[in-house]
């Protein structure tokens, strides 16, 4: 049985997609191991020992302990789901793990967005400046991610692992920035939605605890 080190639509939702995608009856079940972020929780648990960061994702599965999604869903797919994958000798594979890494380019300004607007808690206040400016490479990447959408999923063979790497993304990016004006990401996006598999993940987590209101404007100076 594979178990999965989790945080409710954190990083590890990456993981858990993939796991859903390929079937968890291919590691002999699945057991998410649930963890409370911003508490001492994760750094008093087990995690500690799987992930040097102490931090989510982290799977063990058969004597292998994995850290990383990015890691995570690469080792996974190259040997549990070639589909997902583009070997070495594909040339898809350069695009394929250009978007694979490119989606932390992303998840890395949210992850910082997320710490000034959501983990910052009274008397401390979020920095506007340095918020503005994390907004403003957020939407900066979706515009980079909005001129090259050139086909259904991001590579033209169709669906990928590099797809599932985003869905995190979206799902999050629409709490900073107005997504209307990317109208390609967007079709993308319920796409995604419309995954069975997707929508399967998003069923188990329920409604999102993470996010107090719909959209975080950048704060007054």
């Amino acid at each position: 049985m594979i178990k999965l080190h989790h945080v409710q639509y954190g990083r590890s939702f990456r993981v858990l997609w993939l796991i859903e995608e390929i079937g968890e009856e291919v590691f002999g079940g699945l057991e998410v191991i649930e963890h409370r972020i911003g508490t001492k929780e994760m750094a008093q648990s087990d995690l500690r020992r799987v992930s040097p960061a102490t931090r989510i994702p982290a799977i063990e599965f058969d004597g292998l302990e994995m850290s990383e999604s990015g890691a995570i869903i690469e080792y996974l797919t190259e040997v549990y789901a070639p589909a997902l994958n583009r070997p070495v000798n594909s040339p898809e594979r350069p695009e394929f793990l250009q978007w694979l890494h490119y989606a932390e380019t992303m998840a890395s300004l949210i992850e910082q967005l997320n710490l000034q607007m959501v983990f910052l808690r009274p008397p401390a206040k979020p920095s506007p400046i340095v918020v503005k400016l994390n907004v403003a490479r957020l939407r900066q990447t979706l515009a980079g991610m909005e001129a090259r959408m050139e086909h259904d999923w991001l590579l033209k063979s169709g669906f990928s692992a590099a797809d599932i790497m985003f869905g995190f993304n979206l799902f999050a990016t629409r709490y900073y920035v107005d997504m209307t004006q990317f109208p390609k990401l967007e079709a993308y996006w319920a796409r995604i939605q419309d995954r069975p598999s997707f929508q399967r993940c998003v069923a188990r987590e329920g409604a999102q605890r993470f996010y107090a209101q719909d959209f975080y404007p950048v704060p007054e100076a």
